[in-house]
């Protein structure tokens, strides 16, 4: 009986925890996908000693950490330790040092560039002609595949021949030239309602009319055949 209780305090103390460390993820200004992996972190762990993590030892983390290193890439590991770190850290006010020890291993790697040809061969490989046009606009600019589907109309600044890119990495603002920036407008309206505000689009088969559905990832993979 002792045990059930000593069981239900736990958990009580566990969700209060968890409720703060929930609040300060959100004060802090994180992203929703950063609350969502620092929570799990949180989660995860509890779970899997089946106890409070305001109880666990520094022993017992390193154990922990080890598991994970043997169970899942680096980035997961690293995610992990951030998550936790910021749990010891802002949620229950301790030192965290213990986290130092879990270190990933530094590997530098260059990143895969496509040559021109295989440029040229991606973008002729697109069926539709929207989803070329799509694919010229993100490449041509340097575009991250998100910055380029949020990408809106209202974004385009033709006087100075630049474009304004909202929330980037980093939740950053930037602006870049690109020749987007000096299309001339055209004559008449994408739609009855005036231009489409975003260029992350897509026609629905069989349907001429605008479509509010935004363009995804999915959308273009299926459209290129290589």
């Amino acid at each position: 009986m002792m045990e059930l209780i000593m069981l239900s305090a736990e958990q009580k103390r566990f969700d209060r925890l968890y409720a703060r460390h929930l609040q300060a993820l959100k004060l802090q200004g994180k992203s929703q996908k950063t609350i969502d992996a620092y929570a799990r972190a949180v989660r995860q762990v509890s779970q899997h000693f089946d106890r409070c993590p305001d109880k666990l030892t520094t022993p017992q983390l390193q154990r922990y950490f080890s598991e994970l290193v043997d169970a899942h890439s680096w980035s997961t590991v690293k995610v992990d330790r951030n998550g936790l770190q910021f749990f010891w850290k802002h949620v229950l006010k301790r030192d965290w040092t213990w986290l130092n020890l879990v270190k990933a291993p530094r590997v530098q790697s260059l990143p895969d560039v496509l040559t021109r040809t295989e440029v040229e061969q991606l973008i002729g490989a697109t069926r539709k002609l929207r989803y070329r046009v799509f694919l010229l606009v993100t490449y041509s600019m340097g575009l991250r595949l998100g910055e380029a589907l949020s990408l809106q109309v209202s974004d385009i600044d033709r006087p100075n021949g630049q474009i304004h890119i909202r929330r980037g990495k980093g939740h950053k603002d930037r602006s870049v030239s690109g020749t987007l920036a000096r299309w001339p407008e055209p004559r008449r309206p994408a739609n009855p309602r005036g231009h489409p505000p975003c260029l992350g689009r897509r026609l629905p088969a069989r349907e001429k009319q605008f479509s509010e559905t935004p363009l995804t990832a999915s959308d273009l993979h299926r459209d290129i055949s290589l």
